[in-house]
């Protein structure tokens, strides 16, 4: 009687939870069909500002053949290339927006989304003197960039080595597509 008792107090804790879960999963759903669209909307249109600040007069979507797995997608505008690229940071992927003309020289950074460190690497996407001065320093570069501490020009954020070789990864694979774009 006791093992009856036992196995039917399991059954009922065990489908409990069970509906607990199914009911959270539905207001999850619910939720998230609401929220998609605004989210899709807000990222088009950070993705549009990000191309604006990079490329003047923007630019549109084009074909390419990736030549880094880093390249997302390409814009093509009046004087230059907007590359997105989603180099690897600290924490996660950098999205960014790399402006590029048709002589090979970087344009402007844009930094679309990031969760890099607080007051570290995330100064690369603040819009700080200090965040402007960062990614001030890649315009106008060309070739291969990398920071002083690898033997290249570009001054690291403090303490944030790792974001700042990120950048200079995005930077490079965007150079790199608009070489092979011509």
């Amino acid at each position: 009687m006791k093992t009856e008792n036992n196995v039917m107090y399991v059954l009922r804790l065990a489908l409990t939870l069970l509906a607990i879960t199914a009911v959270v999963a539905a207001a999850l759903a619910g939720v998230n069909s609401i929220t998609k669209p605004v989210i899709d909307q807000l990222t088009a249109e950070k993705t549009q500002q990000a191309i604006q600040a990079v490329l003047p007069g923007g630019g549109e979507e084009v074909d390419f053949a990736a030549s880094s797995a880093i390249v997302s997608k390409v814009y093509k505008g009046e004087s230059g290339y907007a590359v997105e690229v989603t180099p690897g940071g600290f924490d996660n992927t950098i999205t960014m927006m790399v402006g590029v003309d048709y002589d090979g020289k970087v344009l402007g950074i844009s930094i679309i989304s990031h969760t890099e460190t607080a007051g570290l690497g995330a100064v690369a996407a603040a819009a700080t003197p200090a965040g402007e001065a960062f990614r001030g320093q890649f315009v106008g570069q060309s070739g291969s960039v990398s920071v002083t501490k690898d033997g290249g020009a570009m001054d690291a954020i403090t303490g944030a080595t790792i974001t700042s070789r990120a950048i200079c990864d995005g930077v490079n694979a965007a150079l790199a597509c608009a070489a092979t774009l011509g």
